[in-house]
């Protein structure tokens, strides 16, 4: 399935249905919704400093990507007002090897919906789509209170070096391990 057109069906561990899917345009407003609904704490620790406007270019990267060295996913429930983003995720290839074998890699999940497995299977879902790319690692600077990205990435079932330098956690997954 090419990356644009990505969807997939997902039980998270408190049984409740999800779908992981690829970003689109028309999500802009559903992007902007979510991340309005998220926690200083949790845009700190995604965007590293305080995050209380989002700009227009900022939401339009987020949601128009190429989908060759910028695969984004998000994560969607139905509820009653209809489908609501919960959690998203994104690599955005770097180097200069064509095509390109590794990508900086990044999540984030609504407050509600931490510890349900959304992160874990975000990263599996977008593993796979990199590796038919020709991407072998995922790079990825957490803050070390970040425990649960550092988590997620530890039980990924990659292959995980880490180092700490100046305050942060530099993750790189070797993709060539089978992720399950």
């Amino acid at each position: 399935m090419e990356a644009r057109n990505y969807s997939a069906q997902e039980t998270l561990k408190n049984g409740l249905q999800v779908t992981i899917r690829a970003i689109r345009p028309d999500d802009r407003d559903a992007v902007l919704t979510a991340l309005k609904e998220l926690d200083e704490r949790t845009l700190y620790l995604r965007f590293f400093a305080p995050k209380q406007e989002f700009t227009p270019e900022e939401l339009k990267a987020a949601t128009e990507v190429d989908f060759v060295r910028t695969v984004a996913l998000v994560t969607c429930l139905q509820d009653v007002a209809g489908e609501k983003i919960i959690g998203a995720g994104r690599y955005i290839a770097f180097g200069n090897a064509d095509p390109p074998d590794r990508a900086e890699v990044a999540f984030t999940v609504e407050e509600d919906y931490h510890g349900l497995g959304i992160a874990g299977r975000l990263l599996r879902h977008l593993a796979g789509i990199a590796k038919e790319k020709g991407v072998t690692e995922f790079h990825a600077e957490i803050l070390p209170a970040n425990k649960g990205m550092l988590t997620v990435f530890n039980r990924s079932g990659f292959p995980v070096k880490q180092e700490f330098t100046e305050g942060i956690a530099h993750v790189t997954l070797l993709l060539a391990g089978d992720g399950t």
